[in-house]
């Protein structure tokens, strides 16, 4: 069993990908770096294998979710997974301090929290997932919809099968703290590309608020 494995779900990343993994690579105890490229149409593939991962293909995309899951199905178990966004470039050198507190014991999932940031939407779909998760468990997040987190390979069976699609951060949230698992958030000075005040900017947001409505709706409803 490897102890570090870092996941990465891309899709149409090429110009940020191969320094996110190349940053992945340099944290000690990472013995793989492995992303699955979710149906990507430009060199998101090849530069990411350039870089040193080990690519896993979808010939269409399936979600974020749906893309990790799949990778999970056919890699063998980790002692902890580190999950990153393939848009966080040297940043994700960061990564390194969400592993302390999961190596040492300390804690079950490690999430980071980014800075704030202008460049993003107006939060309503951060907030949302916030109170759905505090609903749900009791417990307020800093960062609901962060992609970045340690987590045991304990924990992540808890979590599996992992929700569709953007609601794959939220449900997991929900799932490792129902199952009695312990989550502490860490600030980190991260960066990644904000989806923006865009016309293409809100369409992700509305994606990502249905594909989280549908994952909450199924926990709440003891679907999950």
């Amino acid at each position: 069993m490897s102890a570090v494995v870092a996941l990465v779900a891309a899709r149409d990343e090429a110009g940020r990908v191969g320094d996110t993994v190349r940053a992945l690579r340099a944290i000690p105890g990472v013995g793989q770096v492995v992303v699955v490229d979710d149906g990507s149409t430009d060199g998101t593939a090849a530069e990411a294998l350039a870089a040193g991962a080990v690519v896993l293909r979808s010939r269409r995309p399936v979600g974020k979710g749906g893309a990790l899951e799949g990778a999970l199905r056919r890699l063998p178990p980790a002692e902890v997974w580190l999950f990153a966004d393939a848009d966080l470039g040297r940043s994700a050198r960061l990564l390194e301090h969400l592993l302390g507190p999961v190596l040492a014991g300390r804690a079950d999932v490690a999430i980071a929290r980014f800075p704030p940031s202008g460049g993003g939407g107006f939060g309503l779909v951060k907030r949302a997932a916030a109170a759905a998760i505090r609903l749900l468990t009791g417990y307020t997040p800093s960062e609901p919809l962060s992609g970045q987190r340690a987590v045991t390979e304990r924990a992540l069976t808890a979590c599996r099968p992992l929700a569709r699609g953007f609601g794959v951060e939220t449900a997991m949230t929900i799932d490792a703290l129902r199952a009695g698992f312990r989550i502490v958030e860490l600030p980190l000075e991260l960066s990644h590309r904000p989806t923006g005040k865009t016309l293409r900017g809100f369409a992700h947001r509305a994606r990502q608020g249905l594909d989280i409505a549908l994952a909450v709706a199924a926990r709440a409803l003891g679907l999950r």
